[in-house]
């Protein structure tokens, strides 16, 4: 069966995050975040190395968006061995999703993605590499259409929770940029925004890399959603200054019990938000979750470069040879989480068999 192309775009419509242009032996393009807001720009993958380095640099981020990047990148790491013995064919796949899968840590989307796509061709045996690729490109644009209905389906979940005229925090990124779709947590604000609510968003700046102040408020005003950017260590005191009634994230995994994973100052964010009596809020596709770790104790936490937080504004902000801690993930306790919003509804409240309940199949 056909899979329609889900990157097709128009003048009309806004630059996609990620598409893929051409058949089985076409290119990747996506924007490169790194540059926004100040110059939206698509580049061009024609290896599986870039595309790996793209996931590793944060020229495409956000846990679903890295998921439908590695599929595609699986098509293009392919390329070479298309016309290969079935044997030489399943050993470039393995290479390349064992390859792509050492980019990011924490992220499960990407794992599971890579794993469908393996699995996919397992399931494939007396298929032939020629007739494979072009129907594992069909995969992974599944993947990429589901990731879009998702979206969709989180933010008409979320929407119910945000009152009209409320004001809501977010950390991060977890819009259009980090999805193939709406996004996850601002999803929910597109949609609740598209039925009339009146919000006020407070972004985040989200520090060392500052993808709230960069690209949450950049997408934001796109969609004339009025966003007011703030420092993370402002939180609290916007908080009770009464500017907050909800609390909407994103999240890279999510454990069985409902700890949740996700850009480092957001467990700062959740403790703040339970001492003002204001629900916290994560919206996440149910590929998001690892119910193999039984805990966020389990999760692992990516560290990055040190440079990102010595010379992370375009000049040297800290002394030479000072030491550096740099988690890029913090891990959130469910007892935090007011609800968990997914693409089935709402896991409310978050404890382990709400959340294997909500899951099965």
């Amino acid at each position: 069966m056909s899979v329609p192309h889900p990157s097709s775009t128009s003048a009309e419509t806004p630059t996609p995050t990620l598409r893929w242009e051409g058949d089985h032996t076409g290119r990747l393009w996506m924007i490169d975040q790194t540059l926004l807001p100040t110059e939206l720009k698509e580049i061009e993958l024609g290896s599986v190395e870039a595309v790996w380095e793209a996931i590793k640099a944060l020229r495409v981020r956000g846990a679903p968006a890295i998921g439908v990047a590695a599929a595609y990148g699986v098509v293009i790491g392919l390329q070479a061995v298309a016309d290969a013995p079935r044997e030489q064919f399943d050993a470039k796949l393995k290479e390349t999703v064992d390859y792509l899968a050492t980019s990011r840590p924490t992220a499960v989307n990407l794992f599971w993605a890579l794993e469908r796509m393996s699995q996919f061709a397992a399931d494939r045996p007396e298929e032939a590499s020629t007739k494979l690729l072009p129907k594992l490109l069909e995969e992974a644009r599944r993947i990429e259409l589901e990731d879009r209905e998702m979206c969709a389906a989180i933010g008409r979940h979320g929407a119910e929770l945000l009152a009209d005229g409320s004001g809501v925090l977010t950390h991060c990124n977890a819009g259009g940029l980090a999805t193939a779709g709406d996004g996850t947590a601002l999803s929910v604000i597109f949609a609740a925004a598209a039925s009339g609510k009146q919000l006020q968003v407070y972004a985040d700046e989200t520090r060392p890399l500052l993808q709230g102040a960069r690209l949450t408020s950049w997408e934001l005003m796109q969609r004339n959603v009025p966003v007011t950017v703030i420092c993370d260590s402002m939180a609290g005191w916007v908080m009770k200054e009464g500017r907050v009634q909800a609390v909407v994230t994103g999240a890279d995994r999510i454990a069985g019990n409902g700890d949740a994973a996700n850009k480092i100052g957001t467990y700062s964010v959740a403790l703040l938000a339970k001492e003002h009596g204001i629900p916290f809020y994560v919206a996440a596709p149910s590929s998001t979750f690892d119910l193999s770790l039984s805990s966020g104790e389990e999760i692992p936490i990516e560290e990055r470069d040190p440079l990102e937080i010595t010379n992370g504004m375009g000049r040297q902000t800290a002394p030479d040879g000072a030491h550096v801690y740099n988690p890029a993930f913090d891990v959130t306790p469910a007892k935090y989480i007011a609800a968990i919003i997914t693409e089935r509804g709402l896991i409310r409240p978050v404890n382990e068999q709400n959340v294997r309940e909500h899951l099965a199949d």
